[in-house]
């Protein structure tokens, strides 16, 4: 049995809670947010999107399965913090390798557990994500607001580059070689590749910093643009990328991150929402085909979409089409629950993006179809099945 000691989590707002110690015993500060996934915290642990986020789990019971060697998104556990109500005591599962807690001791995750989360998770729901600290080692909440009301905000916070990899390397495809994509690494989670690789695609993932010489030098037939953590305003780089990869007509997806990314470079602004969509049960409508998904998400920044603002509940984004720079543009996805922007496409060049994450682990995988309109795009047709700029280009410039 873990010998816990007493915890508290104090938000810049000056709210606190007590706990326990869950994990490494210190203290640690981030942005406060919460998930509202009931399965998946291994994967959610170990997305870089989390970098420097402190996740909040809304599901009372956490750790019941333990941890294991194939479901992690990265090679390291990038939250924080992390706060649980109820961790389980055993975690009993036939792929388990360990236990939770003890992961987030050997990573020095430094975590609260018997928090009252329902009232954290109403407080950030009413008040807005806002900075937090734990603490196991200081039991006096107006010393740690102090430092909390110090530590750095995410508005402004360019983090793709701590996240990304420090060197090229390649994913092959599975079974036959039938493209090749660049994909430009914001914070990307190892299911993407895998997606990408079961159709055939083999993959170069490159660092954030990358120029348009070290994505062509690939030979690549398309570009991706990854998740990733930060402010969207602050990725001048990828937006310049973003540009010219645009301006060569070649086939781009991005999501998530990679989709924020995508709006700058057409000219559109990006903002923060109130609290974030993070979690593997929001509803997207696709206005492609009519059908609503159950999708997984993970942002706090949104694109904003001219005459729609910042997005509030109830103000629905129109379905037109806008003109900018490279053509026309329009939504191609919109989340029911507040009628934020969840996807583009570009009319007159062969690029398209999401918000969420079709490539999500452990689910749900209404979305995964996603992958497939990347490859019906790369191969000629439009990402809606339409005619449109595909593999032609030469020099990076198409011919269709």
């Amino acid at each position: 049995m873990v010998k816990r000691r007493s915890a508290i989590l104090v938000l810049e707002d000056g709210r606190t809670f007590h706990g326990e110690s869950y994990g490494s015993v210190g203290e640690t500060f981030g942005e406060a947010v919460f998930n509202t996934g009931m399965t998946g915290y291994q994967e959610t642990l170990t997305d870089p999107s989390y970098h420097r986020q402190v996740v909040v789990q809304t599901a009372p019971h956490i750790g019941n399965t333990g941890v294991n060697g194939e479901d992690d998104e990265s090679d390291r556990i990038w939250v924080a913090g992390y706060v649980v109500r109820d961790p389980a005591r055993i975690g009993s599962n036939w792929r388990a390798t360990g236990g939770l807690e003890d992961r987030l001791g050997v990573e020095g995750v430094v975590g609260i557990a018997g928090v009252d989360t329902r009232a954290l998770t109403r407080h950030l729901r009413e008040r807005g994500a806002m900075r937090v600290g734990i603490s196991s080692v200081e039991d006096d909440p107006r010393a740690l607001l102090e430092r909390v009301r110090q530590s750095p905000q995410m508005v402004g916070a360019d983090l793709s580059a701590e996240v990304s990899t420090a060197a090229p390397y390649v994913v092959e495809a599975e079974g036959e070689h039938r493209y090749t994509v660049a994909a430009l690494d914001l914070g990307i989670k190892r299911n993407v590749p895998r997606r990408l690789a079961a159709r055939g695609v083999t993959t170069h993932v490159l660092p954030a910093g990358s120029t348009i010489d070290d994505l062509l030098a690939t030979g690549a037939d398309a570009v991706f643009f990854s998740p990733g953590p930060g402010d969207p305003a602050t990725a001048d780089g990828p937006v310049a990328l973003a540009r010219e990869v645009l301006s060569r007509r070649i086939p781009l997806f991005g999501i998530c991150f990679g989709s924020q990314i995508l709006g700058r470079a057409l000219g559109f602004g990006t903002y923060k929402l109130g609290y974030g969509h993070r979690g593997i049960n929001q509803p997207v409508l696709d206005r492609a085909t009519g059908k609503v998904e159950v999708t997984s998400h993970n942002h706090g920044f949104a694109v904003a979409w001219p005459g729609h603002g910042d997005g509030p509940a109830g103000a629905v984004v129109p379905d037109q089409v806008i003109d900018t720079e490279f053509g026309g543009v329009r939504v191609s996805h919109v989340c029911l629950n507040d009628n934020v922007v969840e996807g583009l496409r570009a009319v007159d060049v062969p690029a398209f993006t999401v918000q969420y994450h079709p490539e999500a682990a452990a689910g749900p995988h209404d979305a995964d179809y996603l992958f497939d309109r990347f490859a019906e795009l790369i191969e000629g047709r439009g990402p809606d099945g339409q005619p449109g700029a595909g593999r032609n280009h030469s020099e990076g410039r198409t011919n269709a």
